[in-house]
């Protein structure tokens, strides 16, 4: 791709400091993907201008009349402190005609629903947990046919945000606990699925109209005794001291059937554009005994940070950090056309 001038947005804290500036090793992990993504794209000859954005929408306006980029990398989370309203942003963009990477705002927000994905899923015959969703403000009342053990997470928040071993619950006592802990403490309205006991799998995927699969990617924590099921906590998935502490592995599937990978790739491919999502998404399933898959939640925009699972997949499948960014950017570009 030849050069281009690339407006990156991400949130004012996760701006990296100059060059040569001081900063403790927490502080450059939470950069980390900032300075990966900058780093690479200036290595590759484009030029890269960077605006934190969180209150105002301005600001944006400000930079592309300014600047005049050839397109936007995205690497918002969320705006005025909401996870929720990160597709106003992009829908922003699109109103200004700014070509940008990442997905569009009505993936996101289909993507963003848990139940409403899951419902879709379900529609399209891809097997997904039995679940229910308790409103703020309202009683986690278990519906019968909901047997524990129970997971219970935020309906929309990402990146595991307030999961923990206590969020599988096998009580009616502890659900109605843990959903008034996602209620008051996280904020957002609770869903509560099965709990599915076996392996936790994710494909990432990338494009628009043509889509490319990568190897099915697996998390894997080597200390846990053999009866003792695998929870994706918060901890588990976003800290490497714990990581290192407690044996976590990531990295492609191993041992995985070949009819099984199949399926996960097909079927993410399929969510993909059920959810009519855009650039580039994880998809996370899990696997059962008997090998079954369950369709668990679609990332759209996912972590992209070379040392994380899609930039590592990607590479995996013979697709390089420098090129995967470049295909990002013309994915952008391609979508605005």
């Amino acid at each position: 791709m030849p050069p281009r001038r690339v407006l990156l947005l991400t949130h004012p804290d996760l701006v990296p400091p100059d060059a040569g500036a001081t900063r403790s090793a927490r502080d450059a992990f939470a950069v980390k993907t900032e300075s990966d993504v900058i780093s690479t794209l200036r290595a590759s000859g484009h030029e890269v201008h960077v605006l934190g954005v969180q209150w105002e929408l301005h600001p944006i306006r400000e930079a592309v009349e300014r600047i005049q980029p050839d397109l936007v990398f995205n690497l918002l989370e969320e705006f005025y402190g909401e996870t929720t309203y990160d597709h106003n942003v992009v829908s922003y963009l699109e109103l200004k005609r700014i070509p940008y990477t990442g997905c569009n705002p009505r993936g996101l927000v289909l993507a963003r629903g848990k139940a409403i994905s899951k419902m879709l899923a379900t529609h399209h015959r891809i097997r997904v947990p039995r679940f229910a969703v308790f409103p703020r403000g309202k009683k986690g009342r278990r519906p019968r046919e909901l047997t524990f053990p129970l997971i219970v997470k935020s309906l929309v928040a990402d990146a595991s945000l307030g999961i923990a071993k206590a969020s599988v619950v096998d009580s009616d006592e502890k659900l109605v606990e843990r959903v008034r802990f996602i209620h008051e403490r996280i904020g957002h309205d609770a869903i509560a699925e099965q709990f599915i006991i076996g392996r936790e799998l994710s494909v990432s995927v990338m494009g628009n109209d043509r889509l490319r699969a990568f190897t099915p990617w697996e998390l894997r924590q080597t200390s846990l005794a053999a009866d003792e099921p695998l929870i994706a906590t918060e901890r588990l998935k976003h800290d490497p001291v714990y990581q290192e502490r407690t044996g976590v592995v990531i990295g492609p599937a191993t041992d995985l059937p070949e009819e099984i990978a199949t399926k996960l790739v097909r079927d993410s491919k399929r969510i993909y554009r059920l959810l009519e999502l855009s650039g580039y998404a994880r998809i996370d399933f899990r696997l059962d005994a008997e090998g079954r898959s369950y369709f668990l939640e679609a990332n759209p925009n996912p972590d992209i940070a070379q040392g994380e699972e899609f930039a590592q997949s990607a590479a995996h499948d013979g697709l390089p950090y420098p090129t995967l960014l470049d295909r990002l950017l013309h994915l952008g570009l391609d979508r605005a056309r």
